[in-house]
């Protein structure tokens, strides 16, 4: 083997090392929008691709994955009832659980989340989002609502001791006009600013943190009903 072989050997075995040790993060990305399309899943969307720009710039692969409510209406409200979510909306659950960080928006209805984001929050485990990045969003008509995230949003996200970003990002329908280039852009306050400073934030947190730690199933050893009727019942 030449020296120029030899040379181009160590540089690909170099290369493929480096791609192997890069890390790999999962963020989930929930919202209650209700209209399809929806605004709440455009802002959604919107901080979901500044957080991945920034968590590549750092050298993380990022996958995304979203859970529309929308979708598991009568799941979650059969949850409530029951207490136990089944089919795609625990899947649902488990996808949100065992990200390494999670971006959450709602519409705002008479100064609060939505019904449907908070009936959500409320059949998750007490535990399932302890110590979890959290990214939040809000939806709504007019500026006046902002401060909902401040006073409704974030105490419910801290109250299950997730670990809730600084920057929060409110979308009111006026923001949007200026993000398209037909309203005024007030200095560095314009909506598509305040998703990039929102997604580097919740970028570098989780690159800070490293991999979330799953929790447990508590489920885990509960055998299935098949196991408890005697095993495949083929052989019978």
């Amino acid at each position: 083997m030449t020296d120029f072989e030899s040379k181009l050997e160590i540089k690909f075995e170099t290369e493929t090392a480096g791609a192997e040790e890069r890390d790999h993060r999962t963020v989930a990305v929930v919202h209650a929008g209700l209209g399809q399309p929806s605004s709440t899943r455009l802002l959604a969307d919107r901080l979901a691709d500044a957080t991945v720009r920034e968590l590549e710039a750092l050298g993380q692969d990022v996958t995304v994955e979203v859970v529309e409510l929308r979708d598991h209406g009568h799941a979650i409200i059969d949850a409530m009832l029951t207490g136990f979510p089944t089919g795609d909306l625990a899947r649902a659950i488990e996808t949100i659980t065992q990200a390494d960080a999670v971006i959450a928006v709602t519409p705002l209805f008479t100064t609060t989340y939505s019904g449907l984001f908070k009936s959500f929050v409320d059949i998750l485990d007490k535990e399932a989002l302890t110590g979890m990045p959290v990214l939040l969003g809000a939806t709504g008509g007019t500026p006046r609502h902002s401060l909902a995230l401040e006073y409704s949003l974030r105490p419910l996200f801290t109250y299950l001791r997730a670990d809730v970003v600084t920057t929060s990002v409110f979308a009111a329908t006026d923001d949007w006009a200026q993000a398209a280039g037909t309203g005024h852009d007030d200095g560095g306050s314009s909506l598509p600013q305040r998703i990039e400073r929102a997604g580097r934030s919740l970028a570098t947190l989780v690159f800070s943190r490293g991999e979330h730690a799953k929790p447990a199933d508590p489920f885990a050893s509960t055998p299935s009903f098949l196991d408890m009727l005697g095993g495949d019942r083929g052989s019978n």
